[in-house]
């Protein structure tokens, strides 16, 4: 029986991955929240999720890492900094980082991917997201990775393709940019949608979730999925063989 453990157990995402631990079968190996050791946790588990904090990540990488076991990791709001850590972690240890670990929303930035891909960047791409109004980040994690997916479709970077945070006298749309709205209030887990606007027509791709069980329930998937595996880094597209 796998051995998962939990890191930030005691918040909204860590109940609901004990919930969707036991579903799958797994073994609940403990959890930690801020103030306990990594360490120990590592020692009792086969693998670790991490939905904590982005001050946390580079000690929960290094115990991952020291206890040659591999981690999933669905932290958001991380920055260069924190992707360099996660590149240095995975030349020793598998490590799975996303900003959704929906099954659906992973499916979705496929759909993006090729979309953006196929049509020309005189169709217009803006993401819209709504979430709970206690959410600190924004543009939402989920967000950023379908503006990854449009853009790697489009083969242009995006922070250098980004407009967001529009307000007054902005002037008109760059053409070939990747737009961002982020919406929030009410108890909303996780509304997206990606807009593709052309000339007299619009596609829509969308993915609400409707319970953060979902998320749960993709990363514990993620981290099945991830015993065994050799010392890289992965994505959610690995896990659906995208």
């Amino acid at each position: 029986m796998t051995k998962i453990g939990i890191i930030g157990s005691e918040g909204r995402m860590g109940h609901a991955l004990k919930a969707a631990t036991q579903e799958a079968g797994c073994d609940f190996a403990g959890g930690i929240d801020k103030g306990d050791d990594p360490a120990a946790l590592a020692k009792a588990s086969d693998v670790l999720v991490d939905f904590s904090a982005p001050a946390a990540l580079a000690a929960n990488l290094a115990v991952a890492r020291d206890a040659g076991i591999p981690i999933l990791v669905g932290t958001t709001g991380l920055d260069d900094s924190h992707h360099a850590a996660l590149d240095d972690a995975a030349k020793h240890i598998a490590v799975l980082q996303t900003g959704n670990t929906s099954l659906g929303v992973t499916l979705l930035a496929h759909l993006v991917r090729e979309a953006a891909g196929k049509l020309g960047d005189d169709w217009d791409i803006e993401i819209v997201e709504m979430h709970h109004r206690m959410k600190v980040d924004a543009p939402s994690g989920t967000a950023l990775l379908l503006g990854e997916a449009a853009a790697e479709g489009r083969g242009i970077d995006l922070p250098a393709n980004t407009e967001s945070g529009r307000d007054g006298h902005t002037g008109a749309r760059g053409k070939g940019t990747i737009g961002f709205a982020a919406l929030r209030g009410g108890t909303v887990a996780g509304d997206h949608s990606v807009i593709l606007a052309g000339e007299q027509e619009r596609i829509t791709l969308s993915h609400l979730a409707e319970d953060r069980s979902i998320f749960a329930r993709g990363a514990i998937r993620g981290a099945q999925w991830l015993i065994g595996k050799g010392a890289g880094r992965y994505s959610m597209n690995d896990v659906l063989d995208l």
